[in-house]
């Protein structure tokens, strides 16, 4: 089946920021496609059905090359386009551990999870919108890359996430520079200190954070916020930009004496 409607591909759609994402796109009328490792992205997808979306679950681990072929296939051959491709899918440490400390296990798990994998689908994502690009030149395609504070922010006892996650920023700039010349732009959105599952078992440090000034919009972020700004690119807002990093952070970015 051929769609005239808009398709979006959301990574690490199960919960958080993923499902918000979702559900914003649903919102808009996305053609959607929800990916996730876990069976638990159901939620997420009869949220957007209830929204009036068409959109489909499919179960992948991103890290592995079959599953990430077979979800451009099933993409490809369900609807025959994909207009956004919204790499939000990411793991944490399972075990906060100073970086002398960090195993190799725990490290590649991580890594895999978070840059190699969004890297290896972005590519082949990247060759089918160029395709798509010459074939139908009114379209704008668009990747998406979710990444972090912890891009710049180091954190010695979380050393593989911050690794993937300032990986990522530069996945962004690299896939920037080489699809800009098919009319293609590539985003970065960087959250904050975001109230997620994710974060839950840091909750008192960032509460002490926050309420000691650690921040100039002084509250948590929501993944909502961080699902506007998705929102904001996918409506066209920034057509003359590209690798541009959106920082949805409550200004932690900005640094002050």
């Amino acid at each position: 089946m051929n769609t005239d409607r808009k398709t979006a591909l959301v990574t690490g759609a199960a919960r958080g920021i993923g499902q918000e994402i979702a559900r914003i796109l649903a919102g808009e009328g996305f053609y959607l496609f929800l990916a996730d490792l876990s069976t638990e992205a159901n939620e997420t997808l009869q949220a957007c059905k209830a929204l009036g979306a068409e959109a489909e679950f499919i179960r992948c681990d991103i890290r592995d090359a079959a599953q990430r072929e077979d979800l451009v296939q099933t993409i490809g051959t369900r609807v025959g386009r994909l207009d956004v491709l919204v790499n939000n899918a990411g793991i944490n440490v399972q075990e906060r551990k100073d970086l002398l400390e960090v195993e190799a296990e725990a490290y590649d798990r991580v890594m895999d999870t978070n840059l190699r994998g969004p890297f290896f689908l972005t590519q082949k994502i990247a060759g089918w919108m160029i395709r798509q690009k010459e074939a139908f030149p009114d379209r704008n395609p668009i990747v998406i890359n979710i990444a972090s504070l912890t891009s710049y922010a180091a954190s010695v006892h979380m050393a593989p996430y911050c690794l993937s996650k300032s990986g990522v920023s530069m996945m962004t700039q690299l896939f920037a520079h080489r699809l800009a010349p098919h009319g293609i732009a590539v985003y970065e959105i960087r959250p904050g200190i975001i109230q997620t599952d994710m974060t839950s078992a840091v909750r008192e440090k960032y509460n002490r954070f926050i309420g000691e000034g650690g921040l100039p919009i002084s509250r948590w972020g929501t993944p909502a916020d961080v699902a506007k700004a998705v929102s904001a690119l996918v409506q066209g807002f920034l057509p003359y930009s590209t690798g541009e990093v959106i920082n949805v952070d409550g200004g932690f970015h900005l640094r002050k004496l």
